[in-house]
């Protein structure tokens, strides 16, 4: 079944337009979401706002408004009006800035991605764009104005079509530095030996149909139950592994069972 498109935008670099749909590049389903019941008859809550200053007066949506505090507990309140006015234009263009080496772009600036699709009338320079990236082993980084918001963005290759990654801006993104490290040195040996442990785990290939969200199956297995009228026992929990105290040994115990489970796959295949 073909991808259904969530929006249309426009790449625009130098005086070429590209006309594309966006598609989700993902759907998780990973989170399982539970709904607060009324426990003695079943029913399902609702949220409410609730004011501590007015003796805990329950105020309705249509007495909302807006506020942005600047200060401890001092708001200034905009109309809809004037958030309006906030917003970002949203023109639906891709403005390319300009073109950068895509292993210069560091992993932790990403934040969701997109797949980019030709739109009617596109599909020639959506084709050029795609195959010069790919050329060049350059992306696209240009803003995108939608739903109020100015995005950062990259455009990338990606088997022979174009992924948009929105792009936190770099106010957003934490320095390393501030991850607390203390001072040490790594011992030669242990080097040696981490080195064997992960080239004894090592895949060439990237192959995440490998794994699968077991937590996710066994919560969904558990709800099964549930509703058939089963009773869900705790399991016994895991032990707990014990503390590392010394490093070298455990390495060596590592790369043993490693090394173990490795001639195990051989002999099974």
């Amino acid at each position: 079944m073909p991808a259904r498109s969530i929006a249309n935008a426009t790449i625009s670099f130098g005086l070429v337009s590209v006309p594309v749909n966006l598609y989700s590049s993902a759907e998780s389903k990973a989170s399982v979401s539970f709904n607060m019941l009324h426990k003695k008859c079943g029913g399902r809550l609702k949220q409410q706002y609730i004011c501590p200053k007015d003796n805990n007066e329950v105020v309705e949506r249509a007495e909302t408004v807006k506020g942005y505090e600047f200060s401890k507990d001092q708001y200034v309140v905009f109309t809809p009006d004037e958030l309006k006015t906030l917003e970002e234009k949203s023109t639906n263009m891709i403005d390319v800035i300009e073109f950068i080496p895509l292993a210069q772009v560091q992993r932790e600036y990403v934040d969701k991605v997109y797949y980019l699709g030709p739109d009617k009338g596109g599909d020639r320079a959506y084709r050029l764009l795609t195959e010069a990236l790919m050329d060049t082993g350059r992306a696209a980084l240009g803003q995108y104005a939608s739903r109020g918001r100015q995005y950062l963005v990259l455009l990338r290759p990606v088997n022979g079509i174009l992924a948009m990654e929105t792009l936190h801006y770099a106010d957003e993104v934490r320095s390393t530095n501030e991850v607390p490290v203390p001072e040490g040195q790594v011992k030669p040996q242990e080097l040696a030996l981490a080195r064997q442990l992960i080239e004894a785990a090592s895949n060439d290939a990237f192959e995440p149909s490998k794994y699968k969200d077991t937590v996710r199956e066994r919560v969904m297995e558990s709800i099964q139950r549930k509703v058939e009228g089963q009773d869900i026992t705790a399991e016994a929990p895991a032990a707990a592994g014990g503390k590392v105290i010394d490093l070298m040994e455990a390495l060596k115990a590592s790369l043993a069972g490693v090394k173990s489970e490795g001639n195990a796959k051989v002999k099974a295949s």
